[in-house]
Order: C-alpha cells, then structure tokens, then sequence
C-alpha cells in the first residue's frame, strides 16, 4: 500500500507498533481502541492514503456495501443512511447508496447486477415486494440484509418494526384527547408500509374488513405535496359528514401535507384538526407546529442491518436473523401543544 507521501512501513515506524498493527488498526479489523487513534493519528500527521485499489485485487473485495431504497431524499432512510455508515466505516467498510426507485422490477435488477460483484454486500429497504423478489434476495451472489419486513423463515437476514402496533399508538393517544372523528392519511396500499399501517389503523378503530369509507385518504407517494392533496379531500367532505377533528397520517411527509391544507382552510393545529406523523424525523421535529410522531427507530434499524451485515462479510454461516425494533410515540405540539416530547410505550 502506497501514498505519495507516506508508506505503511512509515506510519508503523513512526506509530512505534508493529507493521501488522497499523494494518489492522487502519482497516479497523482486530485493534483496540487506542490502538486505532494511535495509528490514525501517525497516518494523518504524516499524510498517509492508502492504496484501495490495490488493496481491493489483492484481497478480491470492494470493501464497499451498498444500501439501496426507492428515494433517498427520504429523511427516515437519510437516518439509516447515517446508522449504517457509523457501523460499517470503523471496519474499512464504504456505504454506497443507491435508489431503486418505487417498483419491484427495478429492485430486482439491482439485486441480479450483484453478479458483477461492485459491491461486498447489500443493504435494501425495498418499498414494494413479490414472491420473485425475496427469491432473488435468497439466492444473491453475496450477503443481503433487507429492512422492512421479517424474512428470517425465507433465509434471508431482515430488520423490520410493528408500524402497525405504531399507528394503534398514534390512534389511542388522539383519543385520550377526546378527538372522535379521526382520519387516516395513507400512502399507496400496495406498498409494504401502507398495508401495514392501514391494517394498524383498522384495527385500532375497530373497522376490520370496512373499505373505511369517509375515514381515510390515499395520498399517490409518501411526500409532502401528495399528502397536501390527499389532505384536503379528507378536509372538504363531499358526502355532508363532518370534518375531522383528528388526521393519522402513515409518516411525517404526509403529516406535514396535512398541517399545510388545514392552515390553507384556516384551521387551527392542533385546535382545531390534530395531526401525528410516523417515522419521528428531523423535519418533523423542527417544523411549526413540531409533529407528535411515531418513531419506528430509523437509527436502530440501520445500525442493526449493519451488524446483520458485518456477521455475513466476517464468514457467518448460521441461519438467517431477524431483529425487531419497536414503536415509540412522541408527543409534541401538533396534537397536545406541549413544548417537549413525552413517550408511550418506551
């Protein structure tokens, strides 16, 4: 491994450890803490780069792992973005990102283009699923953790979280309010998160099996503009019945399109129409009115995927996992006006 201004010989010498220790230490593979900041510390003062290049034909690896979703403009998998990074980086290990976009065959691709061996492994939360899909994932030329749904029993690693179980939470706190008419604001069904949370929704409203006739909206996307579309026809009932004094909405996106078209109709949130999100994002944390929201733990989940991941590429051979992170609601002031975030369920 060669710099242009630094050998490994060097960072050794200078270090005072072993040439083996500054290998393991600058890979993050089998060195102590102090060891590691020994090391690095050497490297930097003396301005070494490594050869990766070199490195990768050696050891025919990319030392690259790719974490791959529908849009990565999405706050909550920026999070995981950032979770699985943290994880994989001390390990020698790069985070490429790439999106997929929203259907089942354009993940597939991805999935099959893993012949080519680009990447050591392979991070995905797939907004839509089939059949074909999860056997495309079994049977991938390298490691695949998926975050979304629980697929231990088809043999493939899996991080997921009860958004279902996080809507009911989102329902029974807007009714300990006294809020009775309580709408929900879905994004499209045939997506894996909106099955969940309107089977959530049903359940927590006791609607099982209705079509939820004049209690809900889809929204086209996940988004902000399509919530504010969605929003406004839960808004302007067509049929004479009353307004919502409640809107659950399926993330903070849409929660966020929601406070938009009650303040366009001069509503008052949450005086007039509360609103929760889900996913607890930075957005939603700092906007006007901050957003009571459902955290699905985007962090948790990413950084579990990670060490899912890690196991895989250190040579774990036992059967698939599964990791379960939990809901949380946190409370602001779109439906309580409070200027902190209480907890249910922590």
């Amino acid at each position: 491994m060669t710099s242009t201004r630094a050998t490994l010989i060097e960072v050794a010498r200078h270090a005072g450890v072993s040439l083996a220790s500054t290998s393991r230490a600058l890979h993050g593979t089998g060195a102590s803490p102090a060891m590691v900041e020994r090391v690095r510390a050497a490297a930097d003062e003396l301005g070494y780069s490594p050869d990766v290049t070199g490195r990768s034909l050696r050891m025919k690896k990319t030392f690259q792992v790719a974490f791959a979703v529908a849009d990565i403009g999405n706050p909550v998998y920026v999070e995981m973005m950032t979770a699985i990074h943290e994880v994989l980086e001390p390990h020698g290990f790069r985070v490429v990102v790439l999106s997929t976009g929203p259907t089942v065959d354009s993940t597939s691709e991805l999935v099959r283009s893993l012949g080519s061996r680009f990447v050591d492994g392979l991070v995905v939360s797939p907004l839509r699923t089939d059949d074909a899909l999860v056997e495309e994932i079994r049977s991938a030329p390298v490691p695949v953790v998926v975050i979304g749904r629980a697929l231990d029993e088809q043999g493939i690693d899996s991080v997921s979280t009860d958004s279902a179980g996080g809507i009911g939470q989102a329902v029974r706190h807007l009714q300990g309010l006294g809020r009775r008419r309580i709408a929900f604001l879905n994004g499209p069904l045939d997506t894996t998160p909106g099955r969940a949370r309107q089977r959530g929704f049903d359940a927590a409203t006791g609607r099982e099996g209705s079509d939820g006739a004049g209690t809900r909206a889809l929204a086209d996307d996940f988004t902000v503009a399509a919530g504010l579309v969605a929003a406004r026809r839960l808004l302007d009932p067509q049929d004479g019945s009353a307004r919502p004094d409640a809107i659950v909405a399926a993330n903070d996106l849409l929660a966020i399109g929601a406070v938009r078209a009650a303040r366009e109709r001069g509503l008052g949130v949450p005086a007039d129409v509360a609103v929760t999100g889900m996913d607890d994002t930075e957005i939603g944390r700092v906007y006007e009115p901050s957003l009571t929201s459902v955290s699905l733990g985007s962090a948790e989940r990413g950084r579990a995927a990670a060490r899912l991941m890690l196991d895989r590429l250190a040579g774990d051979a036992a059967a698939a996992q599964h990791v379960a992170i939990g809901p949380r609601l946190l409370v602001r002031e779109s439906t309580a006006g409070t200027t902190g975030p209480t907890k249910e369920g922590a």
